[in-house]
Formats: C-alpha cells, sequence, structure tokens
C-alpha cells in the first residue's frame, strides 16, 4: 500500500492544480510533504502527532469549463523524473489539465497545506502512469491543451516524499520530454 501513495498523493495534487494563469515559459515547482507512517500499527503510533486535516475547498467544480475539455486525444509525453541526481523508480506520474478549480488547490499545495481529494469529475481528465527502474515514463493519448505533469517520490536523500510540478502545453499530435528534477 505505502508504494501507491506517492501516486495517489501526485493525482490529487494534479486532479485540478494550477498556480494562477500558467507562464509562457515553462516552470517547475517542488513540493515537499510531511512523511506518514502508514506501515505501523495504530497503536504504536500512540505519541506521534496526527497528520493536519485535509483543508476544504472553497472552490466549486467548473462543470462548463470541464465540458470544454477533450478526455483523450493524439499527444504523448515522455521524460524521466530524477530526485537528488538519481532516478526515481516505481514513482507516480499524472498528467492534469490546467483549470481555474485547480488554482486553490494549487496554491496551497504549494504552501504545503493538503486539500480535499478533487471532485471525481476532475479526475477524468487525469492520466497516470509510473516510472521504470529508470525513472522513465510515457503517457499518451493526451488531449491538446495546457498541463500539469507530476512526479511522486520518496528524495534518495532525505528518504521524505516529494513531488515535482512540471507546466507544458501540447498541440494535436505533438509529443514532448518532460525532465522532472529536484
Amino acid at each position: 500500500m505505502k508504494r501507491y501513495y506517492p501516486l495517489a498523493l501526485a493525482a490529487l495534487v494534479l486532479a485540478g492544480c494550477e498556480v494562477v494563469p500558467p507562464a509562457p515559459t515553462e516552470r517547475i515547482d517542488v513540493i515537499d510533504r510531511g512523511e506518514t507512517r502508514r506501515d505501523v500499527p495504530q497503536e504504536s503510533r500512540q505519541d506521534e502527532p496526527e497528520p493536519p486535516p485535509r483543508a476544504a475547498r472553497e472552490v466549486a467544480f467548473p462543470e462548463a469549463e470541464y465540458a470544454r475539455l477533450e478526455k483523450q486525444g493524439s499527444a504523448a509525453i515522455s521524460g524521466r523524473l530524477t530526485l537528488s541526481g538519481r532516478p526515481v523508480p516505481n514513482a507516480g506520474i499524472s498528467v492534469a489539465p490546467i483549470t481555474s478549480y485547480s488554482a486553490e488547490a494549487a496554491e496551497k499545495a504549494l504552501a504545503g497545506i493538503a486539500v480535499e481529494p478533487a471532485d471525481p469529475r476532475a479526475r477524468e481528465y487525469t492520466h497516470t502512469t509510473r516510472t521504470d527502474g529508470n525513472g522513465h515514463f510515457q503517457v499518451s493519448r493526451l488531449p491538446s491543451g495546457d498541463f500539469y505533469v507530476s512526479g511522486a517520490g520518496p528524495d534518495p536523500q532525505s528518504g521524505k516524499p516529494r513531488v515535482v510540478i512540471h507546466q507544458i502545453s501540447l498541440g494535436k499530435g505533438q509529443h514532448r520530454e518532460v525532465e522532472l528534477s529536484r
């Protein structure tokens, strides 16, 4: 179960994340997450502080905005996830459209605050995969548009979970290379 935590974290963050309007140049943001201990029985964690509750979403799901988006297309993204200069094997990768719904979640995520999971309708537009043993990944059948590409995994130096978010624009049938690194 623990190995799926980074993928779930990335998918929740990306299912609707935007940091104000996207800049014309590509941007990389790194989010550090506190470590959770799901592998230790609850009775053994009595002295450990409870994780902070997730912040409630204040922005309603924008049905009309998502209705204009395509769920699939002919574009593709491939690349590599590295943390502290080392490839991250079996890490979760998510590709989600940049929307107005995501602004609140992104601002809080970049501030280190976890928000409630995105509306299931937003998650229908998120594409996920995992890296191979050398940190390489590929996501295909993407529609054209602006996206967040996110990779998540444990930092090899600190062991703490890290999320790297990269903004990218895709045209119809376009293939882009993305280096997710920190």
